[in-house]
């Protein structure tokens, strides 16, 4: 492990030195400068943008042909050739101004710009269907800077769960073409919800920190950027299926018409995704389907997408306790002897794999959902200077998990005990469903402002949320007063959302950036009603947020640029953190300064990127390592925290053969001074409290890295070997070693070969073999802590992943 950090380290701070410059200038078809234009070398790692006069230098560079690429937003991509004997200056370059506008417009105000001071990672389409054989987006970025993964079943398919440095998806600002994608309720992203929407993907960017403002929850950790497919300018189709292990497998059709009369096209997309999962009947049954349409003219875009997708997943929320991990049949005979357990439980566990043990064994213990989304989306350039977007959302989700129960009291279901002859009947085994029917409205725009080395954008949006939870009773053994669907809990969520920002760039000196951004942000919500313990959890919150962010970002030379950020940013508790709190510990907004601090260079065949971090919180609300009835966590304030460490990222190309993505993440992520609460089982209802001075933040592991060499041996075939190591990460805030997720290292083999043929236009085959050593590890966990007899116990779970397993494809493209 050592010599692979050592190689690591070494291998991002190698550079060739080359003698050779090439000058140029980079203009319309007026004569006038484009700023911030995109100039690079293909196939190689050199590139620039263009000063506040239009103009770029590339240096270091050998004797040689090359290929300038020329891109910049608005304008058509521009090719230009070259043989290089010597420096060569005088290139004028000249873009014509495209006929259709492109989706990029769309996403433009919420993304960091060319010159942004953020961390931030941009993976296209092409690099994302590498590896796109069914599985969520989470195991899709698994190799991303910081980013780590869990999937519930055990294979990347169904339920999955994303971090970055640390954070989980509820602290991560999601959208799709500027559209909040998180649930304004309980801030979360519920990916399989939308099964395969990678396919209609062009590409995702993720900034790291608070990153520059958007739309939706606060950034507590990161931001993901979605945009969706953009225009194809010819008419396809694409057949593909995959299949493999566990019984996986995932069939797409995609077709589109290309454009008619020069301005109107069509998409369209049908998936399915099918797999029986790793864990014991954690089977998933995925469908979606994609359908976009709209036109495109010189300076007019309008476009519709409806994204619709269907889960039906059998529910592996608990996981795997830790004594039948470990194979500890003392441990899991205590499960029983204090009433964790019932004796038909306990030994279903014994009897269980060790790795692959689920607690649930109804056969319709399901979760089951279905969500729509309807984009409407309009750009429009009013001059040379000036352009406005507008977008409009109706996102409507409804569905429920079921679930068996057994001996439970009639009382807590609102059901009147029955009376037969001189026995009175007080519970019933049962089966119960937990609905969630809601509704969420969104208007989102932006104003953008580009002249000379001045930029500007006034952007924002309003949105409106309105979910319904209730629970029926679908069966009982004994009915009582109940009819049939008896209801015994409802409650309503009402949120709305309203934000806008500025962001202004000035360039000096044609080197120097000066950043700023400011958002104010209002947030009104609230809960009527009683939960499922038939508790009022009636509340009203109100939210007021100023979240001001500065940066600076310096060209030192055509290679080398640095830049510094500070940024805040405040979040409003979820609703489950409201009303999972323990009595009297309502929770508070929590607060986050960041500190940024990078360096980039591009140098021959080699880009590299150090980034250093300091995210100092106030109330942040953190795991205690317990979960509610549906898997999430529970929350809770801890005064001051922080996350600080260091991001290094590069990526190398040998002999025009060899391809090498690393990165590696190191960082130190404490609470200052954490107090534990544990239930004293000995005093029902009171709690034992443990002053534990410094601890480690839950699920935020010290060590990240993730390597992907590609080799391309010969035409039209790909060999890829990908490699992630997760560092030990504790599963609560106690830091101890008893309660921790060990450190794991997982490889992949992916290998890819195209051909071509004179009937079908491309026949791609693919080949997917992950954890090719066979590693036995888990990626999260929870515990819950109790104190009887003057000991302390836990009941937890762990969630094992897959051993060895594979994925086969094929893709056929018309």
């Amino acid at each position: 492990m050592k010599k692979t950090v050592l190689i690591l380290l070494i291998s991002l701070f190698g550079v060739s030195i080359y003698a050779q410059s090439i000058k140029g200038h980079v203009q319309n078809e007026n004569g006038e400068a484009l700023i911030g234009a995109n100039v690079a070398i293909e196939n190689s790692y050199y590139g620039t943008i263009t000063n506040a006069n239009g103009d770029f230098e590339i240096k270091k560079l050998k004797h040689g042909k090359y290929t300038l690429v020329a891109r910049y937003l608005g304008y058509e991509q521009t090719i230009y050739n070259l043989e290089l004997v010597d420096n060569v200056s005088g290139i004028k370059v000249v873009l014509k101004q495209s006929q259709n506008l492109t989706e990029e417009v769309l996403v433009k105000a919420t993304r960091a710009g060319n010159n942004a001071p953020v961390a931030s990672t941009t993976i296209n389409s092409k690099e994302l269907s590498k590896t796109n054989h069914g599985q969520d987006i989470p195991f899709l970025l698994n190799l991303t800077p910081s980013v780590t993964y869990s999937s519930d079943a055990g294979t990347g398919i169904g339920y999955s769960k994303l971090y970055i440095r640390g954070t989980d998806i509820t602290r991560i600002n999601v959208t799709t073409n500027g559209i909040p994608l998180n649930d304004a309720e309980s801030h979360g992203v519920w990916w399989v919800n939308m099964p395969d929407l990678v396919s209609s993907v062009d590409d995702i960017e993720i900034q790291r920190g608070v990153g520059t403002s958007t739309n939706g929850p606060a950034a507590f950790g990161a931001n993901i950027s979605i945009k969706t497919n953009s225009l194809n300018k010819k008419a396809y189709a694409t057949l593909s299926s995959s299949y493999g292990s566990f019984n996986s497998y995932k069939a797409k059709i995609a077709v589109g018409s290309g454009l008619i009369n020069d301005h109107f096209s069509f998409d369209m997309r049908l998936s399915k995704i099918h797999s029986d999962g790793f864990i014991d009947r954690a089977h998933a049954d995925l469908n979606s389907f994609f359908v976009s349409g709209g036109y495109s003219g010189k300076k007019t875009l309008v476009k519709l997408n409806i994204i619709s997708g269907h889960e039906n997943t059998y529910q592996a929320w608990n996981g795997v306790p830790k004594v039948r991990l470990e194979n500890d049949m003392a441990g899991m005979q205590q499960y029983e002897d204090h009433y964790l357990y019932s004796h038909e439980q306990t030994q279903h566990m014994i009897n269980s794999n060790f790795r692959t043990y689920n607690s649930y064994v109804y056969d319709n213990e399901i979760d089951n959902y279905n969500q729509d989304h309807y984009q409407l989306m309009f750009s429009k350039e009013l001059g040379a200077d000036f352009s406005v977007s507008l977008a409009l959302n109706y996102t409507k989700g409804k569905g429920y998990y079921e679930q068996y129960k057994k001996d439970e009291d009639l009382a807590d279901y609102n059901i009147e005990p029955i009376v037969v002859g001189a026995e009175t009947i007080t519970s019933s085994d049962l089966i119960r469903r937990k609905w969630l029917d809601n509704d969420f409205y969104a208007a989102v725009y932006s104003l953008n402002y580009q002249k000379t080395n001045f930029n500007a954008t006034i952007g924002g949006a309003y949105t409106t949320y309105f979910g319904k939870h209730f629970g029926n009773v679908i069966w009982s053994e004994f009915s009582g007063n109940s009819g049939i669907r008896h209801q015994w809990y409802n409650n309503t969520g009402d949120k709305q959302d309203f934000n806008i920002y500025g962001k202004f760039g000035y360039m000096f000196f044609d080197r120097l950036n000066v950043f700023a951004d400011l958002q104010y942000r209002v947030i009104d919500y609230e809960i009527i009603g009683n939960d499922d313990d038939l508790k009022d959890i009636g509340q009203k919150h109100h939210f007021d947020f100023f979240n001001p962010k500065f940066g600076l970002s310096y060209d030192i030379d055509s290679e080398q640029n640095t830049y510094f950020s500070i940024g805040a940013a405040n979040r409003e508790p979820s609703r489950s953190d409201f009303k999972d709190a323990d009595a009297g510990k309502t929770p508070v907004a929590e607060s986050l300064i960041d500190y940024e601090f990078g360096y980039n260079v591009n140098i021959n065949y080699a880009r590299i990127n150090i980034n250093l971090f300091y995210m100092d919180y106030n109330n942040q609300l953190v795991n205690t390592g317990k979960i509610n009835n549906v898997g999430d966590a529970i929350m809770t304030n801890t005064a001051e925290s922080y996350r600080t460490g260091i991001e290094l990222l590069g990526r190398f190309r040998f002999l025009q053969i060899v391809d090498w993505q690393v990165n590696a993440s190191f960082s130190r992520n404490k609470i200052k001074n954490f107090t534990a609460y544990v239930d004293d089982w000995d005093n029902w209802g009171t709690q034992t409290e443990t002053k534990l001075g410094g601890t480690d933040i839950s699920f935020s592991p010290n060590i990240v890295m993730g390597s992907m060499i590609s080799f391309f041996p010969f035409k039209n075939f790909e060999f890829a070997i990908n490699t992630k190591f997760v560092g030990n990460q504790y599963i609560d805030n106690t830091s101890n070693e008893t309660r921790m997720l060990d450190a794991y290292s997982v490889s992949n083999i992916n290998l890819a070969y195209t051909i071509k043929t004179k009937i079908i236009k491309s026949i791609d085959l693919k080949l997917q073999v992950n954890n090719i050593f066979n590693e036995e590890y888990e990626t999260n966990a929870w515990v819950y802590r109790y104190h009887m007899g003057g000991e302390y116990y836990n009941m937890d779970g762990y969630f094992p992943q897959a051993g060895i397993n594979f994925m086969g494809g094929i893709v056929l493209h018309f």
